[in-house]
C-alpha cells in the first residue's frame, strides 16, 4: 500500500495553488454575536459565519476566539463557492448540559456536501456524562449525538482538535474522500458507552496520524465500504482497541480493503487489533489488511478475529458469517496479554479466513508465553511467533 502522505501533500498543494491567488476572508464569530460565556446559545452566529464563508468565492476563515461557546446541534452544508474554508478554533465549543436537547439529533456538529474544509485546533466538549449515567441506570434515554460528523464531503483536514466526553461517537467520517486527521485527541471515560473515537465508513483515502485516543469503545472503528485507510502513530487506551467491524450486519454490504494500521500502542484496552463480523449471511468482506509495529500493554485480546458476533443472541443464532476475510498480516507485534489466549482467530465455518500471516509476533501472559486459538483459519507463520501459531 502506498504511503498516503505524498498523495495528501499533492492534494493540499492543488488546493493551495487553486486558492492562493485570492486572499482569505476572515469571519470572527464574536463579531457576529457569539458570546464566550458558555451559557448563551451562539449557534446563529456560527451559522451566519458559515453562510458568509460558503457563499464567498474566496478562501475563507471562520475564527472562534478564546472562551466557551455554547452551541445547539448544527449542520454546515455545502456545496460552497470556494474549496478552502478553515475553522480556526482558539476556544471551546460546548454542547448543552441537558443531554435531551441534542440527544436525538444524530449529530451535534455535522459537515455535509462540502469540498475543502479544514478544522484547526480547539476543543469540542460534548458534556456526555449525564447521558452515560442515564444509560447506566436502565432508564429510557436518547441514543445520543455524534460530536463531529462529516458526510459526503471531500478534501478534509482536521488538525490539533480535542474531543471531550462525547454523548456517542466522537468523530464520524461517512461517504468522504481524501481525509487527513492529525494530532487529534479524544478523551472520555473508559466506562462511557458507544463513544467510539473515530469511526470511518463508506470512505476512501482517509489518514489518521499522531493521535491519542482514550474512550469507552473502539479507539478507531472501521465500517463497511472503507478503502485505502492509513492509521499511524496512535496511542489507544482505555478503549476497545482498533476494530474493523462489525461487518456483515446487512446482507448486502460493501467490503473493506487496503487498510494499514502501524505504530500503535494499546494500553489496558479490551482488544488490540480486531476484525469482527456478525454471524449471519452477508456479501461483506475484509482483505488486504496490515497490522504492523504494535505494542500491547496488558491488553485482554491483543489479536482477535471474531466472526460469531451476535449481541444479545438476536438475529443470528445458528447462522454463520458470510463475511470473507483474507490477506491479513500481523507484523512486529509485541507486548503483554491480560488473558491467557493472546491470539484468537474464530472464523466463519462457511468462509474460513485465509492468507493470514503472523510475522515476528511475541506476546506474553504473566511472564510466560501466551496461547493461540484457531477455528477455520488458514495461513502462515514467519520469523519468531509466540504464542506458537495455530494456523
Amino acid at each position: 500500500m502506498a504511503n498516503p502522505r505524498s498523495h495528501i501533500f499533492l492534494s493540499l498543494l492543488f488546493l493551495f495553488i487553486n486558492s492562493g491567488a485570492s486572499t482569505a476572508v476572515t469571519y470572527n464569530v464574536a463579531d457576529l454575536g457569539a458570546k464566550p460565556d458558555g451559557q448563551t446559545d451562539s449557534i446563529k452566529a456560527f451559522l451566519s459565519a458559515w453562510a458568509e464563508a460558503c457563499a464567498s468565492a474566496n478562501p475563507s476563515v471562520i475564527y472562534v476566539p478564546a472562551g466557551r461557546f455554547l452551541l445547539r446541534n448544527a449542520v454546515f452544508s455545502g456545496p460552497c463557492k470556494n474549496i478552502a474554508i478553515t475553522f480556526r478554533i482558539a476556544g471551546t465549543l460546548v454542547s448543552p448540559s441537558d443531554y435531551r436537547v441534542i440527544g436525538n439529533a444524530g449529530n451535534w456538529l455535522l459537515f455535509e456536501h462540502v469540498n475543502g474544509i479544514t478544522i484547526s485546533g480547539g476543543i469540542l466538549d460534548g458534556q456526555g456524562t449525564g447521558l452515560w449515567d442515564c444509560k447506566a441506570s436502565g432508564n429510557s434515554c436518547p441514543s445520543g449525538a455524534t460530536t463531529l460528523g462529516f458526510s459526503n464531503s471531500n478534501n478534509i483536514v482536521v488538525s490539533g482538535l480535542t474531543s471531550l466526553n462525547s454523548q456517542m461517537f466522537h468523530i464520524v467520517i461517512n461517504g468522504c474522500n481524501n481525509v487527513k486527521m492529525q494530532g487529534v485527541r479524544v478523551s472520555a471515560s473508559g466506562q462511557s458507552p458507544n463513544t467510539d473515537g473515530i469511526h470511518v465508513q463508506q470512505s476512501s483515502g482517509v489518514t489518521i496520524l499522531d493521535s491519542k485516543i482514550a474512550t469507552g469503545d473502539d479507539c478507531v472503528s472501521v465500517g463497511p465500504g472503507t478503502t485505502n485507510l492509513w492509521i499511524e502513530n496512535i496511542a489507544c487506551g482505555p478503549g476497545h482497541g482498533i476494530s474493523i467491524g462489525s461487518l456483515g450486519k446487512d446482507q448486502q454490504e460493501d467490503g473493506v480493503q487496503n487498510v494499514t494500521v502501524k505504530t500503535v500502542t494499546f494500553t489496558g484496552t479490551q482488544n488490540g487489533v480486531r476484525i469482527k463480523s456478525w454471524g449471519r449471511p452477508s456479501t461483506g468482506f475484509a482483505k488486504n489488511v496490515l497490522f504492523q509495529h504494535a505494542v500491547m500493554v496488558d491488553v485482554q485480546n491483543p489479536i482477535v478475529i471474531d466472526q460469531n458476533y451476535c449481541p444479545g443472541e438476536k438475529g443470528c443464532p445458528g447462522q454463520v458469517s458470510g463475511v470473507q476475510i483474507s490477506d491479513v498480516t500481523y507484523q512486529d507485534i509485541h507486548g503483554t496479554s491480560a488473558t491467557e489466549v493472546a491470539v484468537k482467530f474464530d472464523c466463519s465455518s462457511k468462509y474460513p479466513c485465509n492468507k493470514i500471516t503472523l510475522d515476528d509476533v511475541k506476546l506474553n501472559y504473566k511472564n510466560q508465553a501466551a496461547k493461540a486459538s484457531c477455528s477455520h483459519a488458514g495461513g502462515t507463520a514467519e520469523g519468531t511467533v509466540q504464542p506458537t501459531s495455530c494456523l
